[in-house]
């Protein structure tokens, strides 16, 4: 039986789990745990057949795309469904929600967490953090990386000081909520990561900001 054969048949399991549904449509996809079980499956039996002597090359193989896909797919499915949970609790919010591969990153514009050079958390986001302290316990398997933006304006120093400060505050209310600390870490960047052009009044609104990474648990 050939390799890829053997990739199709530990993938079966994976790309069941992997079916989940659209929360906009309500139609059924293909979720993102199938993209990962298929690498999982590509790798294991690689290193299966690899590891094999060559009579039991292709057993070894279809145990490796097996439990590769598996594990590919566990973990994949997971952050599906917690990438669906994110969206439905931070609809209208203002907060965006990007998917890249396994991580999700949160990106919360600095005009709806603080005040201008400000640090204390403003009083109308507090609903919008408690949204994301109710996904984060029911979905506790991510490491909670809190990093703190602004734009170019003023001193790099200044911006360095106010950038870990909003982060700080964040990850507080967090760990104030019930949130493991061990989970959570937090810094600030300040003007040295822009995602848009700090030569303009809109790109230095989008260069403030906070962003939450959520990424595996080491």
């Amino acid at each position: 039986m050939k390799i890829q054969g053997l990739i199709a048949a530990g993938l079966c399991s994976a790309l069941l789990a992997g079916c989940t549904t659209n929360p906009y449509t309500g139609e059924q996809q293909a979720g993102k745990s199938s993209i990962y079980g298929l690498g999982g499956a590509a790798a294991g039996a690689i290193v299966g057949a690899a590891t094999s002597s060559k009579k039991d090359r292709g057993k070894g193989a279809l145990i490796g795309a097996t439990v590769g896909g598996a594990a590919g797919a566990g973990y994949g499915y997971y952050v599906d469904q917690q990438e669906a949970r994110l969206r439905q609790e931070l609809s209208g919010t203002g907060v965006q929600v990007v998917r890249n591969g396994n991580d999700i990153q949160l990106v919360m514009p600095g005009n709806i967490t603080f005040a201008s050079s400000s640090a204390d958390i403003a009083s109308s986001f507090y609903p919008t953090l408690n949204s994301l302290v109710r996904v984060f316990k029911e979905y506790d398997r991510n490491g909670v990386d809190i990093v703190g933006h602004t734009d170019s304006t003023g001193s790099l120093e200044l911006n360095m000081r106010l950038s870990q400060q909003r982060a700080t505050s964040v990850a507080s209310y967090l760990t104030g909520q019930g949130i493991s600390g061990a989970r959570i870490t937090s810094r600030g960047v300040g003007p040295s990561q822009p995602i848009a052009s700090n030569e303009t009044q809109e790109g230095r609104a989008r260069n403030r900001r906070v962003e939450i990474n959520l990424r595996p648990m080491q």
